[in-house]
């Protein structure tokens, strides 16, 4: 299988099935020198971690990193950092049923038309548990930037209907959802135990702000940042859209309305508004980057659904197993693990993108 790394200078490769032994992912391109531990890690892999309420899977995954290879005495080495997740809470006999049908809404069908087999245990490579080597890079990438001053704020904005309405960061952790607003939370909750009690899911939308980005990075042509950010958040399993800035709603504005005007404030050169969302013409403007993650409904739910087996027999299917009701929380980290690591690589990509700054570096 081709297409399981990340990245041209700063490299992610992940590894492992979703009821295989272990996962993990190496990370090539890490700098030397960057304070590194597990427990820097583990922060993040907590934040996906399932079982952490009644609204996320109650497989039970203690989803402990282990630093296998790049690390000496708390700093990383320069080579490749080898990082291993172990799975210690499968139960295949869950999937026993769905060994020769296809769910609706998973990749069952395309994957066993592309490779002509699959791991039918919780999807394999295609399940949502794959994510657990990207947030693991992702904490790696969010480390060195945040050396750079590049911070990150994400969160739900909205979980089917309900939408956040006011916005307080240090809402964000205090509910099960890590939306900024209280009483959406709480409305979010209601929706859910109804979702619930029907026996099927929802979905929603993460919004990831970036701030401190540098401006200039990205290419104008095929590596515009706004591309390679789509790219990235695209390729997690359940992102059915990906938005920056205003999104969808330029095309209903004017010209007038959705341009950016340009001021100078300290010294510095600023915007007057950011309906851009931080990227103009595929570069980096040096304001607040603005992106969302439009989530798709949890395909796996306990209804009814029509299907065919591998023969092409139709049935009726009730998927059994332990499935999220909403992957929309345990997807926030995610969403931000790869637009750090897309960030990560545009910054070492484009260290060698003006002369004067070669001459500068390598003139010391």
């Amino acid at each position: 299988m081709s297409q399981s790394s990340f990245g041209k200078k700063f490299v992610v490769t992940t590894w492992g099935e979703s009821h295989g032994k272990a996962l993990g992912a190496v990370v090539d391109g890490c700098p030397a020198g960057l304070s590194l531990e597990e427990k820097d890690i583990q922060a993040f892999l907590d934040r996906r971690r399932p079982g952490q309420s009644r609204y996320t899977t109650p497989r039970k995954e203690g989803d402990e990193v282990e630093i296998l290879s790049g690390v000496f005495e708390g700093k990383t080495t320069g080579t490749p950092i080898s990082l291993m997740i172990r799975n210690t809470d499968q139960r295949s006999r869950d999937y026993g049923n769905i060994a020769y049908s296809y769910r609706p809404g998973h990749a069952d069908y395309t994957y066993d038309q592309k490779y002509g087999l699959r791991d039918y245990r919780g999807g394999g490579r295609s399940s949502g548990r794959e994510t657990t080597g990207r947030v693991a890079a992702g904490a790696i990438a969010a480390k060195l930037l945040k050396e750079l001053g590049i911070t990150f704020c994400t969160y739900t904005r909205s979980i089917g209907p309900v939408s956040a309405s006011v916005f307080c960061k240090k809402e964000i952790p205090n509910n099960a959802f890590y939306m900024p607003d209280a009483n959406a939370a709480a409305k979010a909750g209601e929706y859910l135990e109804q979702c619930m009690k029907n026996h099927d899911s929802a979905g929603g939308v993460i919004e990831c702000r970036i701030q401190g980005t540098p401006a200039g990075l990205g290419d104008p042509v095929f590596g515009k940042l706004d591309a390679e950010l789509a790219k990235a958040i695209m390729s997690i399993g359940a992102v059915k859209a990906v938005e920056i800035g205003d999104g969808i709603q330029v095309a209903s504005l004017n010209g007038s309305t959705d341009n950016d005007g340009f001021c100078v404030k300290d010294g510095n050169v600023c915007k007057t508004s950011n309906h851009a969302g931080g990227i103009m013409g595929g570069m980096s403007d040096g304001s607040e980057i603005i992106l969302r993650a439009h989530i798709k409904p949890t395909p796996s739910i306990s209804q009814p659904q029509h299907t065919i087996t591998k023969g092409g027999e139709e049935f009726d299917m009730i998927i059994h197993g332990r499935h999220d009701p909403v992957i929309v929380p345990r997807a926030v980290v995610v969403v931000e693990s790869m637009a750090a690591l897309t960030i990560t690589d545009a910054l070492f990509s484009n260290m060698s993108a003006r002369l004067d700054r070669i001459l500068d570096f390598y003139s010391r």
